[in-house]
This record gives structure tokens, sequence and C-alpha cells, in this order.
């Protein structure tokens, strides 16, 4: 495809109008003020005018089956929010509703510009196969719980962590990655924490973990362990490897001084965080620290929508509230942080630019209506007046996934439809 005269977020995080930008395969392989020769050879030219190309987002902490719950459960504080509400639920999910939940999510995912998430749940070969199917990218995960302490070789969730990095990491030519995974530090003893870390280090994998959500959390760790979850967790090995650690809300001085020490990303969850009342992420401070900040949406059941360019206007009003300084969060280091910053997370190093040699991972904004009009600045126009729903074409690995209103992978109203008979059949058996 050869995107003509076309309004482009470049590398640099730039606008720059009337721009050409080639892809082949899976590659983009041209970027300029003109026209390449041969235009021909082309098997579309996509007119640009008042349209804008830029890098898709990169989902940066996700549950996707989770859009089971989506509205369930709300108007509750996250450790109540689980106990009573989530967690029977979820003891009921089956591997056909997983299924179709995690397709509904990716749907929802590429309408709204996002081709890879990093996820976190269980059912993985259902998730596999939705993902599969849908076109997207995934850095998927096995979430180990093991509260009890039991022995770590006879934890059914330890087990099937590695059995499901031995099958799929980089399955799909590497469309799909699959990490290590401690759900997080309450949740598990430091044995099995310990087992984790030595798992990501025998596959040479990343690790996703849940740090520091929640006040109650971090003082819950203290005393247990006399240290914060970020020192626990560093303790245990859980950092060792390339991380991506969730949520970090409650972080002490010490622990951004880790963090930053062994290069860990944090993804910042704003909106559910917000409506969990766990707090605001010191982004500012991590930047500040040269600390790699992703953005996440966390699952549907907590935000309760993947509305990426929501996620990025609150995560950048988030950071301004938090530091008490309006300039804190500039336009370009917001997009940076949805886009590059959250395929880096992934470890996928060619990804994230609109940049010559890089996958092909692009959306297509709609310039020209009301909400994006008029442009002083088109970065602050993308950052805090568009909508998902502006976007209107979503391309993965050079791949139209989703152009106008279609799906090219995804029969999105048997999606929804199988979506809702799995809800049903849930809470009927609760």
């Amino acid at each position: 495809m050869l995107f003509s005269k076309i309004g482009l977020v470049n590398e640099n995080f730039e606008y720059v109008p009337d721009m050409y930008v080639e892809t082949e395969g899976e590659e983009i392989t041209y970027i300029g003020n003109e026209e390449p020769a041969e235009k021909e050879r082309f098997g579309e030219i996509y007119k640009g005018s008042g349209k804008i190309l830029m890098p898709a987002f990169y989902n940066a902490h996700g549950h996707s089956p989770m859009c089971l719950m989506r509205g369930y459960g709300e108007n509750l504080p996250l450790d109540r929010w689980l106990n009573e509400l989530i967690f029977p639920f979820e003891a009921k999910l089956y591997k056909k509703g997983v299924y179709w939940a995690t397709l509904l999510t990716m749907a929802e995912s590429i309408r709204f510009g996002i081709v890879s998430t990093t996820d976190m749940y269980y059912f993985i070969d259902d998730m596999v196969r939705a993902i599969s199917v849908a076109g997207a990218k995934n850095n998927i995960s096995r979430a180990v719980a093991n509260p009890a302490g039991d022995p770590v070789d006879e934890c059914v969730g330890y087990k099937e962590m590695r059995d499901s990095i031995m099958m799929y990491d980089g399955f799909l030519d590497g469309r799909i990655k699959v990490d290590a995974s401690a759900h997080a530090e309450y949740t598990n003893d430091e044995n099995t924490l310990r087992a984790i870390a030595e798992t990501a280090k025998e596959f040479d994998v990343r690790m996703h973990v849940h740090v520091s959500e929640t006040e109650s959390e971090t003082k819950g760790c203290i005393e247990r362990h006399g240290k914060t979850p970020t020192e626990f967790l560093d303790y245990c090995g859980l950092f060792d490897q390339p991380a991506n650690a969730a949520h970090c809300v409650w972080l002490t001085d010490n622990d951004m001084d880790i963090l930053a020490a062994k290069g860990v990303t944090v993804a910042s969850n704003p909106v559910s965080n917000l409506k969990l009342a766990s707090g605001i992420c010191n982004v500012p401070e991590l930047y500040s620290r040269g600390i790699n900040v992703a953005i996440g949406t966390d699952s549907t059941s907590s935000n309760n929508s993947l509305n990426f360019f929501e996620e990025m206007k609150t995560f950048a009003l988030c950071g301004k509230i938090k530091s008490g300084d309006a300039a804190a969060m500039s336009p370009d280091k917001v997009l940076y942080s949805a886009t590059r910053a959250g395929a880096l997370a992934q470890g996928r190093e060619d990804c994230g630019l609109v940049k010559e040699g890089f996958k092909a991972d692009l959306i297509v904004v709609d310039a020209d209506v009301p909400n994006m009009q008029p442009v002083h600045s088109m970065i602050n126009n993308l950052v805090y007046s568009a909508d998902g729903k502006d976007v209107c074409l979503t391309m993965c690995d050079g791949k139209v996934l989703y152009r106008d209103g279609e799906y090219t992978t995804i029969d999105v109203e048997e999606t929804m439809h199988e979506t809702e008979k799995a809800r049903i059949k849930i809470l009927e058996s609760l």
C-alpha cells in the first residue's frame, strides 16, 4: 500500500503534512515528501487528504477475557471488587467463553487502533487462538497465583505458565510472545516468586507483574516482609529479566531507583486506577528518572473501555495534576508512551514508530471531523481532542484489520452474540 499525501506523525513524534509512506509485506519501506517511482506496482494507493498516519497503539497491560465482566462489580474498591465479585465469576470461566471474550476484546482493540496487548490471564490456548484469528499481536502470560504457598511443583498455574512459554513463545512468526508472570506479591509466597523468576531466566523471556496498585497492598507487603512490593519482588529476582510492572501507583523513591536501575517498564493504567480509587501514578517523576513508561487499559471490567485516545488524555491529565505542573506532560512524550514505549515493553524493537525498516503497525486517524478542527497543533489535537472512533484504518504487520467500519478478520456480530451467551451461562451458574 502507498499512503499518498497524508499527514504523518514521524519517528520524532512531530507532525508533517503531505507525506508518502510505502508498505511492502510486513514492513514500512519508504517515507518521503515525494511520490515514489513506479507507483503502479502498489496494490492500493490510499488517498490521505484530511487524514493522519501514526504508529498503532501498544496496550501495556490488559486482561482480555475480562470483557465478560464489563460493568460487573461497579462502585467497589479493588479488594472487595476482586474478592466478592470478580474471583467468583472467574471460577466459572470455561474455554469457549474465554475464546469469544478474547476475540471481542481484539475487535474493540483493533477498532481503537491497538495492535498489540501485554496480556495477563489464563486459558492461554484459547486466548492464542482468538488473537491468531484476529491478526493481532500479543505478549501473553499465564499469571501465577499461589497464595497458600503450596509446593511450586504442585501449583497448576506455575506448570501452565512454563508450558505456555514452551508452546507459544515466538508463535505466528513472532506475533505471539510469552512472558513469565507472577500475579502479584500478595498472591504468592517467596518460593513461588523465586521459581517464576528462575523460569524467566531459564527461557530468557520477559516478566509481567502487578506492583503497588493500592496503598493497602503496599502497606501489607511492608508488614509481611519489611519491604515494599518493588523491593521484595526485586529481592526475589523478578526484575533480573526485562520486566513490565503494572500500575506502580504507590512507589517510594527507592522503588523508583530500583525500577530505573533494572530497566523495568512501568505500565500506567490511569482510567482503571481512577475508577477503583487506587490513586495516581507519578509519571512525571518516572520520566525524570529515565524509566520507560507505557500506557495500559487494564481490563474492561475495571476501565470499562479500550478507547486508547481516552486513555492517553487521562494519562496526560493525571501526570499534570500529580505533579502540579501544567507543562509536565508534553504531547510528544504522551504519544511516545502510547506507542513506542509499549512496543519496547514487549521486546518489539522494530515496532512503535513510523520508520523505514520497521513493522507496518499503523493507524489512520480522520482529522476532517469537528472535534479535530481547527488546528493550531495537530500533535496536541491527537492527545487532547481525538477519539478512538476517529480511527478509520488499523494495520498490523502490513495487513489491514479494520477499515471504515469493516473488519477483515473478525465476524463482530457473531463474536458479540457468543460472548453474551457465555456471560449469561456463567451468571446462571453462580
